[in-house]
């Protein structure tokens, strides 16, 4: 794979860690987005402030104490210092409209990165929609015909539920190689 491609993934991955779910919304957080754009998450406020006409509720919202703390739990976040105050996040509307009010060559070709995440993400999602509802119209076809093809069904449908859960780290194969003391 080359080298620009390998580096377009690993920015995509980074992105899509960076996407939550809250209010049934898939959303980034205004620090998550300073840091992609590369400026001060108070500067990338400050330019949301002067354009909020732009934002409306169902682009940009602040979160809620409770939904801040739900998902600081998700979040890897240090024991001390901190945000004073609760972060806005973006749906995937408010990042389009970003790119209207920063105007920068990183900031277009993140956002350009980050809507094409989120372009993945519906993509994905309809497809296992699409073949699940296939799956369920065959098995009411063969409903009757034989229990071998309901227990096919079955592990199938497992298979596609776990293919949409995070895979756990494996242990490394191979020889370990000790200092001697």
């Amino acid at each position: 794979m080359p080298k620009k491609e390998l580096s377009l993934l690993v920015m995509e991955q980074k992105i899509l860690n960076k996407i939550f779910m809250v209010r049934g919304e898939k959303v980034m957080l205004d620090s998550d987005l300073a840091e992609m754009y590369g400026v001060e998450t108070k500067v990338f406020n400050q330019s949301i402030k002067r354009n909020l006409e732009r934002f409306p509720k169902d682009f940009m919202f602040t979160l809620r104490e409770k939904e801040w703390t739900n998902l600081r739990s998700q979040i890897v976040t240090s024991s001390w210092g901190g945000a004073r105050y609760r972060p806005k996040v973006f749906t995937e509307q408010g990042v389009a409209m970003l790119s209207s009010i920063l105007n920068s060559k990183t900031a277009i070709a993140v956002n350009i990165r980050i809507i094409r995440v989120f372009t993945k993400l519906k993509e994905y999602a309809l497809t296992n929609k699409e073949i699940l509802l296939q799956l369920a119209n065959l098995e009411k076809e063969v409903k009757g015909n034989s229990r071998d093809i309901a227990n096919i069904f079955c592990v199938i449908k497992e298979l596609l539920e776990k293919q949409a859960q995070p895979i756990p780290p494996r242990n490394r194969i191979g020889f370990r190689q000790y200092e001697r003391t």
